[in-house]
């Protein structure tokens, strides 16, 4: 739930959710509080967080069970977040039964980790609470943690010192007049009436005031940190954590192969720096995962192998570089098909990669460990590869915007090459804006890549100036059905796509491609120039690079099995003399780009459309096939982006493509983006 979901849900809750721990009645004030609690008690009867007895009394010196102080806390919590919380084992405790009146809060409350029982198993529920007790099970349900204390009858170094200060500290609980705390003594009903009290107050506070990383916008990031609400220390840790237990524990996502060690310390170092108003760019504090094929000083880059393990670049790629530049953090570095050689997304080093939408199946590739980091809210976003689909396909599995920018837009120096005719690196991102924001990071002439000088004078300043809820208003779309497939549920989707669009103001065209079969028959020229120039950029590690040539890749017998036929039939190729290979490197861009460009002149589209995979992911074990949709662009050269446009029967996702012609990537922002406000189809994986 946003933040704003959250606001409302307190407002509702507080007036609509009656506690009644004790016993109920209703009227005015009881009749028999007064003293310096009577406040508290009598507000928290108006909220209705505790009620009394018939005959109109409180009993305030009463004291509170155990069972009946979790019950208070869990219904405190539950109205303030306006949230339930998951039902707990009823094999917690022997003493407990589930179906006990206060069986379900006091289990609720033992899963959240906020109580704990004795040795012998038993929780005994109908003992009295102590006040010492009861500040560890507050500390514990409003995550505070310990604080030194100041009274006089707490042990400085007792097993409850730091939660009677944390509590103290919180303003959740007092000591006498006297200036005790009395840990021992019984806690009673008027003393946890306005300490239950305090407690919604203090975690109405944060949860409303409280950022919601999950699912947030690199903007929203920005924002709140700007506003302090939250750091860049926090959101490095905040990913770091679910890393720690989503990617390598629980449902093991395993998309990470490496994370950075001094992510933490950079975020700390961005955080002064912006306390003293130096603001890099538009990332500047921003966590983001690279596909481990882009070069990093201070990571190794394996493209998956264990060849490459522990290969240290002697700088950053381009991209990298860029990123950094603008502020960005790299937390760390996602699992790939080795050498991107396919789809499935598994490694001699890193291992298979599971997609977070159903762990039984693939997450798409080759850029597929970015694609399941990215969706499984592990970095704000990502960078991966695309030759013939690794961008898109991952997209499309995984409900993520993925583009694949034009040849010439952004630089491939350090990135480890399958084919540089076909090669380009682009973003992942959970919406349209944050992969525009990282799109302008990474685009820009290089030097050591001049493809990118065709770039010059076609790069806006902020591809975020092109976010036009209305974009696809009077916008004309040309439906490639030729490309649709036979998957049912692709094809639902697209249509619905297709009607969606229309209903947001465009106008779409049904067209054909001239030609189309001649272009998808050419091959991907990974098989041609992958040995040659996997050798170059093994020279360019220098003397400590842990293997020299693909040669030596092979000898080493250090990469996945299910890639020897396919390394061997690239060692074997001999020169890039080869007449096959100059034929299709000369003819096979003009025929492609000749024959798009007639749809896009004589039918006046903005964009082709069709689905970015005509397969939705396949079991892990069995093949796992895209189509070949995904040629077009590489085979062009012109941009592609895939969008979000549902999800199966099965709940996996599925994408659209849109193609644009050279550079046309602000059009193309455009149109992605309105669809993207007009139906937002992202949803986030449901794993726990």
């Amino acid at each position: 739930m946003g933040k704003q979901g959250k606001a409302a849900a307190l407002f509702a809750a507080s007036i609509t959710m009656g506690l009644s721990v004790f016993a109920t009645t209703a009227g005015a004030q009881f009749s028999d509080i007064e003293g310096r609690l009577a406040k508290e008690v009598t507000e928290a009867k108006e909220r209705g967080l505790v009620s009394g007895y018939k005959d109109g009394s409180f009993k305030p010196k009463q004291a509170v069970t155990r069972g009946e102080f979790a019950r208070l806390v869990v219904a405190t919590y539950e109205s303030a977040s306006g949230e339930g919380l998951p039902q707990g084992s009823s094999k917690t405790f022997k003493d407990v039964p589930a179906a006990s009146t206060l069986g379900p809060a006091i289990l609720k409350a033992a899963e959240q980790g906020w109580i704990a029982g004795f040795s012998d198993g038993t929780f005994r529920p109908n003992e009295p609470v102590s006040r010492e007790q009861a500040a560890r099970i507050l500390a514990e349900t409003a995550e505070l943690a310990p604080a030194a204390e100041s009274f006089a009858d707490v042990k400085n170094d007792g097993t409850f010192a730091g939660s009677i200060g944390a509590a103290e500290t919180a303003g959740l609980m007092y000591g006498d007049t006297s200036g005790k705390f009395n840990p021992g003594s019984q806690i009673t009903r008027e003393q946890s009436a306005a300490t239950i009290l305090r407690l919604f107050h203090f975690l109405q506070k944060e949860l409303v005031e409280q950022f919601d990383i999950e699912e947030a916008t690199i903007s929203e990031m920005s924002a709140a940190m700007e506003e302090g609400k939250l750091t860049s220390e926090e959101l490095v840790r905040f990913y770091l954590d679910r890393i720690e237990k989503f990617d390598q524990q629980g449902p093991k996502i395993n998309s990470m192969i490496s994370l950075n060690e001094q992510a933490i310390e950079t975020a700390q170092q961005l955080d002064r720096e912006r306390e003293e108003g130096k603001i890099r760019g538009a990332l500047h504090g921003i966590p983001i995962v690279l596909k481990d094929n882009y070069d990093t000083v201070d990571m190794p880059t394996t493209a998956g192998s264990l060849s490459l393990e522990g290969s240290m670049a002697p700088d950053d790629a381009f991209q990298t570089a860029k990123l950094r530049e603008e502020g960005a953090i790299i937390i760390g570095k996602a699992n790939l098909h080795e050498f991107a050689f396919g789809f499935n997304t598994y490694s001699s080093l890193g291992g298979q990669t599971l997609n977070p939408y159903d762990l039984t199946r693939y997450p798409g590739g080759s850029s597929g460990g970015t694609g399941a980091a990215v969706a499984s809210n592990f970095a704000a976003a990502g960078l991966g590869t695309d030759t013939g689909g690794s961008i898109r396909i991952p997209a499309t599995f995984n409900s993520l915007v993925g583009i694949r920018p034009t040849m010439g837009l952004a630089s491939r120096d350090g990135i480890i090459p399958l084919a540089l005719t076909q090669d380009v690196g682009g973003p992942l991102a959970r919406t349209v804006e944050d992969a525009a924001l990282v799109l302008d990071a990474i685009a820009g002439y290089d030097e050591a890549d001049p493809v990118t000088e065709k770039g010059n004078g076609h790069i806006p300043d902020s591809y975020t100036d092109y976010l036009d809820k209305d974009g696809l208003d009077g916008a004309r779309i040309g439906v490639v059905r030729a490309l649709f497939g036979e998957d049912e549920q692709v094809i639902k989707a697209t249509e619905q796509a297709i009607d969606d669009m229309e209903a947001l103001g465009a106008e779409v065209i049904n067209v054909e491609i001239p030609n189309l079969d001649k272009i998808m028959a050419y091959p991907s020229l990974s098989s041609y120039e992958f040995k040659f120039q996997l050798n170059d950029y093994l020279a360019s590690l220098g003397e400590k690079a842990p293997v020299k040539s693909l040669s030596e890749v092979i000898a080493s017998g250090k990469y996945h099995p299910s890639l020897e036929e396919a390394l061997k039939a690239r060692e074997a190729k001999v020169s890039l003399d080869d007449p096959a290979y100059v034929d299709i490197v000369t003819n096979r861009p003009k025929v492609t780009t000749e024959n798009l460009m007639t749809v896009y002149s004589s039918q006046d589209v903005d964009a082709l459309m069709y689905p970015t995979s005509t397969m939705l992911p396949q079991k892990i074990g069995s093949d796992q096939g895209a189509g070949t949709n995904n040629r077009l662009s590489p085979f062009s050269g012109y941009p592609a982006m895939s969008v979000p446009i549902g999800f199966s029967k099965e709940g996996l996702p599925i994408g659209m493509e849109l193609l644009g012609t050279a550079f046309s990537e602000p059009t193309l922002i455009k149109l992605a983006y309105s669809y993207q406000e007009g139906t937002h189809h992202r949803e986030k994986p449901d794993f726990k």
